[in-house]
């Protein structure tokens, strides 16, 4: 069979070593396995219930109980804790047991100021490019929430907190700025599900969403920019009470004191 001068060129080309910096050429084949090893599904459901509050900080995990209610067997779980635990969301006490870990006090004031700096870029970009139809879903989250607070339910306010937070970043063009956010709050939203309770909380988390929607709504770049600092920064202000109320929860790491002009 004969090869024509067009085959031989083509055939050089395909040969053609790639330059290091260039970019793939042709189809990127990557490999992910979609189906949740047994250790991701544990540490996913031990995850939720920790930070969900449902297990308390500083209450003991047995790997053996939890493997037989799941019917498995410990490795997986320890996988999972282990994992955990360099999130600091389980301690590890050598000789003594495994614990959910407690909040460290000191973790608190790092975690607001990024936060802070992040979702307020997010709000003033929200301001300058929202459409309408994101606008209206804004809205629908606070009509959410208030019908949640007249329903008392904390766990559902606090997830429909998160949409209308993370819809701030989609509106602004930047989610994946949520997805950063969510990485360095882990413990803030363990510590802001104590304050929910607190009389008047809620109410007060729906004027100030209202307020942040309405500067997105007007195109206000820098009311919006700091409707979100002062709404996130009141966090702050509820720190030494939470600590009193529940001061089993937390590392006592950090002078409260000091934690006023985070």
């Amino acid at each position: 069979m004969s090869v024509t001068l067009t085959d031989r060129g083509q055939n050089e080309v395909s040969r053609r070593k790639r330059a290091p910096n260039a970019a793939p050429s042709g189809q990127a084949m990557f490999q992910q396995s979609t189906i949740p090893t047994l250790s991701e599904m544990q540490y996913q459901k031990l995850r939720s219930k920790i930070v969900s509050l449902e297990l308390k900080p500083g209450s003991a995990i047995s790997e053996q109980e939890l493997a037989e209610q799941e019917g498995i067997s410990r490795t997986p779980v320890r996988e999972a804790i282990l994992r955990l635990a360099r999130e600091k969301l389980v301690e590890v006490v050598p000789k003594s047991g495994t614990y959910v870990g407690r909040i460290p006090i000191s973790s608190l004031p790092e975690a607001l100021i990024a936060r802070r700096a992040l979702e307020s870029t997010a709000a003033r970009a929200a301001a300058e490019v929202a459409t309408k139809s994101q606008v209206m879903a804004l809205h629908s989250h606070i009509e959410r929430q208030r019908e949640l607070e007249v329903a008392g339910d904390m766990e559902g306010f606090h997830h429909s907190d998160e949409k209308f937070h993370e819809q701030i970043a989609i509106a602004g063009n930047l989610p994946g700025l949520w997805v950063m956010v969510q990485q360095i709050k882990l413990q803030v939203d363990r510590f802001r599900r104590l304050t929910l309770p607190e009389p008047g909380r809620l109410n007060m988390i729906i004027q100030e969403h209202a307020a942040i929607v309405e500067a997105v709504e007007r195109k206000d770049a820098n009311y919006a920019h700091s409707c979100i600092e002062t709404h996130l920064a009141g966090l702050q202000f509820h720190i030494e009470n939470v600590v009193e109320a529940h001061p089993d929860y937390f590392i006592h790491d950090a002078d409260l004191n000091n934690l006023a002009d985070i």
